[in-house]
């Protein structure tokens, strides 16, 4: 069953379009993560939706199917760096760019989830909620969280203490209670308030 409001214009249907989401605006550590996908309309994708609204396992499902029938898809990074010297939105927008540029497919125009224009070289409509809207942002929201999921866990790896490949980076009271007691690490978003503050509080006791 197709879970989405068909948007009715035909220009936008003949267009090779894009759809473009991110995962990873919200966390307190770890980097935003983009993904472009152009959908190839004789493969159609049943199930697709906003990716915050699907189980883990139907979400790494519909990535395989994505990655396999899509006519090209991409990812894009802003690192924790970036988040931290751009600020998120403007790291957003870059990680989108990134993702665009590396899609490697000529693009006539892009859907991109939200409210803001991330400047690429290509017509561009935004649309807020667009990841429950539309099949192709809904798609590049699903290839957006498994890849940051992905890296959190990974990142567990080399910081077990902060519990990422459980939170995933974001201010669950676990992760504010390990934050506390080992202070941030390389991946923490200092101008994030949360690390901000706890920084500013060592360097006030003397810890920093």
């Amino acid at each position: 069953m197709n879970t989405h409001a068909e948007l009715g214009d035909a220009s936008i249907q003949a267009r090779k379009t894009a759809g473009i989401d991110e995962a990873g605006r919200g966390p307190l550590a770890g980097p935003v993560v983009a993904a472009a996908v152009v959908l190839d309309p004789n493969q159609p994708i049943n199930g697709l939706a906003d990716s915050k609204a699907l189980k883990h396992e139907i979400r790494v499902s519909l990535k395989n199917e994505i990655q396999d029938r899509s006519i090209g898809w991409a990812l894009g990074f802003a690192s924790v760096e970036e988040i931290d010297q751009l600020n998120i939105l403007q790291a957003t927008l870059l990680a989108m760019r990134r993702a665009v540029i590396n899609l490697g497919v000529p693009i006539d125009m892009a859907l991109v989830d939200g409210n803001a224009d991330p400047g690429l070289d290509c017509l561009t409509k935004t649309i807020v909620r667009g990841d429950t809207k539309v099949a192709a942002i809904s798609a590049a929201s699903i290839l957006a969280k498994v890849a940051r999921d992905n890296l959190m866990v990974s990142a567990s790896k080399d910081y077990p203490e902060y519990g990422f490949d459980r939170h995933k980076g974001y201010g669950t009271r676990e992760h504010m209670f390990a934050l506390k007691q080992y202070g941030p690490s390389k991946l923490h978003r200092r101008t994030f308030a949360p690390v901000r503050d706890l920084l500013v509080n060592d360097e006030v006791s003397g810890k920093g």
